[in-house]
């Protein structure tokens, strides 16, 4: 019979056939209190149940198995109890905190995070600022949707500082187009929002008001038949739908430079005349090369249509008639007045007026009506000639020599400059002299013109000085006041030519160089932008003239260039 072998004795003697390393790691986890690990080499199939004399206990199939419990209720609960205590935790601690932190800084803390003392979370919220919702139609669902959209609204700065509200100031003295804006000399500098307003009022002065498309407010149609109904209209009507400004504004003239009109026929002869064809894009440019050109206006080639030779005839003064057909031209030395027909191509050379005893023939006037030829004689004669047949009609005899001539607007009156400083007007059917007025502070009369509405008449003299005169008041008044003295010449004034629409008047002495200004009316103040004093293009002036609608204003210079800006 079996002696029973005490069970410590069993352990015991277990223990001493385990193998030392075995035995140190059980050992370490009956300290530790972790269950020992597995062999790398153990079977999958092994249980901790099998014994030696046991079949190990295949895995169930994946048809058999059952799937993995989900946690209960009961564990759901007691995670959110865990979570309600450790939130219970933190605020009893905050609370601890709290209670010694002195009241100074309780209200600074209020004051810049607000009043989040039950809610840390606002205050997370808070510090990082609204979010951007996305899409309707975004994948996340409408409880997140709402957390979103509940963020409170940003707060404004609690302070404002100082620096940032200083504007950066804009020298207004270094740039030239900033220095035609200043008003005074008070406003060398000016801040970025008061320049911006000025160059706004600068173009809105230009532009004469605000243009349609700069409006902030625009005007739509109720349905797309209105506008459909708007085009058919605009369609069926034919006219000029481009409306002109009421006035052209001062100061700065919006103008460009063109190719000289005679670029195409250059010459080194002084230019004597130039003028503008009055029905057709023509200009004719004549010289003492003793040629007269004509040449078609497109501000860019010019390009030359013909010119005409008149042999050893150097060319004191060339004229258009006033219907376009004719061109007159006279010389220097010479009584012959050349006129060519231009629709029938021939030159036509006048010898001798009848009842004409001038030697030579020079200057003359074409009326705006194109019924009569003046021609300035010598000691103080003004014969009045017919257009149609050049022969003599009539003289008029003024004192003293005169100096410069020319017809009113209406071809009724002649008004005539003398050498005397004063001014006869003369009315051209009776032949009578009808006025006769000092200009006021002339010694010595250069030229004469007058606007074509019949408004203004304009005095040069030797001294440089250009006077304004109302018109009804050189009819009635002896001793009339000009509207405005121009002195921005200083030597004598040679050339005077108003534009058609009596808006610039162009003044020019031959006497100096860059002596041309542009007179703005009835502001009658000078342009500050012409001519460009750094380019020095011009030089002696003696002769201008505006195109019939004011597009072109064309001069001619002693070194034979007839220039011309757009």
């Amino acid at each position: 019979m079996r002696s029973e072998v005490p069970r410590e004795r069993l352990c015991f003697s277990s223990n001493l056939t385990m193998p030392p390393e075995r035995r140190r790691r059980m050992k370490l986890d009956r300290r530790t209190g972790a269950k020992p690990k597995r062999k790398p080499g153990t079977r999958p199939g092994w249980k901790a149940g099998a014994g030696p004399g046991r079949p190990s206990q295949k895995p169930a199939p994946s048809s058999q198995r059952k799937p993995p419990a989900r946690p209960s209720a009961a564990a759901a609960a007691i995670a959110v109890a865990a979570a309600e205590e450790e939130r219970r935790l933190r605020q009893r601690n905050r609370l601890t905190l709290e209670e010694d932190k002195p009241a100074v800084e309780r209200c600074l803390e209020e004051l810049v995070f607000g009043d989040v003392e039950n809610d840390e979370d606002a205050l997370l919220r808070r510090l990082r600022g609204p979010r951007v919702q996305g899409h309707e139609d975004s994948g996340d669902s409408e409880v997140e949707n709402e957390a979103k959209g509940n963020f409170p609204p940003q707060k404004k700065p609690v302070w404002v500082d100082e620096d940032d509200e200083d504007e950066e100031m804009v020298d207004m003295m270094n740039n030239r187009f900033r220095k035609d804006m200043m008003k005074n000399a008070s406003e060398s500098k000016l801040s970025k929002d008061n320049l911006k307003k000025r160059l706004k009022e600068e173009f809105q002065h230009a532009m004469g008001g605000v243009p349609a498309w700069a409006e902030t407010t625009k005007r739509t149609t109720s349905s797309d038949d209105e506008s459909e109904e708007d085009e058919d209209d605009l369609l069926q009507r034919t006219g000029n739908f481009i409306s002109t400004s009421t006035s052209l504004p001062r100061g700065i003239l919006k103008m460009k430079n063109c190719q000289p009109a005679n670029a195409e026929r250059p010459t080194v002869a002084r230019i004597s005349s130039v003028q503008f064809h009055p029905g057709a894009q023509i200009v004719m440019v004549a010289g003492l090369d003793n040629a007269v050109s004509l040449f078609q206006v497109d501000g860019k080639t010019n390009p030359k249509i013909q010119s005409i030779y008149l042999e050893r005839f150097p060319i004191f003064k060339a004229c258009f008639s006033a219907n376009g057909e004719e061109v007159l031209a006279t010389s220097t030395h010479s009584k012959v007045l050349y006129v060519y027909d231009m629709l029938a191509g021939k030159l036509i050379p006048v010898h001798q007026v009848r009842g004409l005893k001038e030697k030579i023939v020079r200057s003359f006037e074409v009326s705006s009506d194109g019924s009569f030829l003046l021609i300035n004689g010598i000691a103080g004669y003004l014969h009045l000639l017919a257009m149609k047949t050049k022969e003599l009609i009539g003289s008029m005899k003024i004192n003293g020599r005169v100096a410069a001539s020319t017809f009113s607007s209406d071809s009724k009156k002649v008004y005539a400059s003398s050498g005397d400083g004063e001014v006869y007007v003369w009315d051209v059917n009776s032949r009578k002299c009808l006025n006769r007025f000092v200009d006021e502070g002339s010694l010595y009369g250069l030229s004469i013109a007058t606007s074509r509405n019949g408004q203004y008449v304009a005095c040069g003299s030797n001294c440089g000085v250009v006077n304004i005169y109302n018109q009804d008041s050189c009819l009635q008044e002896t001793n009339p006041k000009p509207i405005k003295a121009i002195m921005n010449l200083v030597t004598g004034v040679t050339s005077l030519t108003f534009n058609p629409t009596t808006e610039i008047l162009a003044i020019a002495s031959e006497k100096m160089k860059e002596a041309v200004r542009l007179v703005h009316l009835p502001s009658c103040t000078v342009f500050s932008n012409f001519p460009v004093v750094k380019k020095k293009n011009i030089s002696h002036v003696h002769t201008m003239d505006f195109s019939p609608r004011s597009g072109y204003f064309a001069l001619g210079n002693e070194k034979g260039k007839a220039l011309m800006y757009r």
